[in-house]
C-alpha cells in the first residue's frame, strides 16, 4: 500500500508503536503508548459514473483531466466519497463537479478493489438527461463517445478501462449486471 504509517496519535500527539494489539486483532496496528488509542488505516472510496446517452446508451460521457495524478487523460467521472455522503450521492456531485452532467442514476454496476493503493472504486450506471456539459476546473473537457471511439490508450485508470469493458459487454448482451474485481 502506498500510504505512509502512522507516526503519531491523533487523539494526544505522542509518537506511536507499530504492533499486534491486545485484543486478538491479527494485525500490526499504530497504537499509542501514552492514551492507548489503536489507529486503523481503512481504504479510500472512489465514487463515479458511466454517464451514457443515446436511445440505447451508445454513447458514454468522459472527462479529459485537468489535475494530476494522469492530467490529460481520459476518466470517467469520479472522485473520492466525502464523509457525511452516501455512495450514490457522491457519485452524483462527482458527476456534476466534474462533467456538469445532469443524470439519472441508475444501478451499481462495477466495485473494484486496488488494495495496492487502499482504494475501492465504485461506479454506477447513469442516464445523461442533457447533451450539454459545463466542466469544472479538474477537467480539460467533457465529451460524448461511441465505442469505437473510446481513446482506450489514453484512458487514466485501470478502473475506467475496466468498467468501460464490463459497459460495451453487457450492452451488446442487452443485459447489466454489477462486476466485482480487483485491480492488482
Amino acid at each position: 500500500m502506498t500510504h505512509s504509517p502512522i507516526k503519531h496519535c491523533r487523539q494526544c500527539g505522542a509518537a506511536v508503536q507499530h504492533r499486534l494489539p491486545d485484543d486478538g486483532d491479527t494485525r500490526v496496528r499504530a497504537i499509542c503508548p501514552a492514551c492507548g488509542t489503536v489507529h486503523y488505516q481503512n481504504p479510500l472510496n472512489v465514487v463515479g459514473t458511466v454517464p451514457v446517452w443515446g436511445p440505447q446508451g451508445e454513447q458514454v460521457l468522459l472527462c479529459l483531466r485537468n489535475i494530476e495524478p494522469r492530467r490529460g487523460k481520459w476518466t470517467l467521472p469520479a472522485g473520492f466519497m466525502e464523509l457525511g455522503e452516501s455512495t450514490a450521492a457522491g457519485a452524483v456531485r462527482e458527476t456534476i463537479e466534474e462533467a456538469g452532467a445532469q443524470i439519472e442514476l441508475q444501478g451499481l454496476f462495477t466495485v473494484l478493489s486496488v488494495a495496492r493503493v487502499g482504494q475501492v472504486h465504485l461506479y454506477y450506471r447513469a442516464r445523461l438527461l442533457s447533451d450539454q456539459f459545463a466542466p469544472g476546473y479538474e477537467t480539460i473537457e467533457a465529451r460524448l463517445f461511441s465505442e469505437d471511439q473510446i481513446p482506450w490508450d489514453e484512458l487514466a485508470f485501470r478502473t475506467v478501462k475496466v468498467t468501460l469493458e464490463h459497459y460495451f459487454a453487457d450492452r451488446r448482451r442487452g443485459q447489466f449486471g454489477v462486476h466485482n474485481g480487483e485491480i492488482a
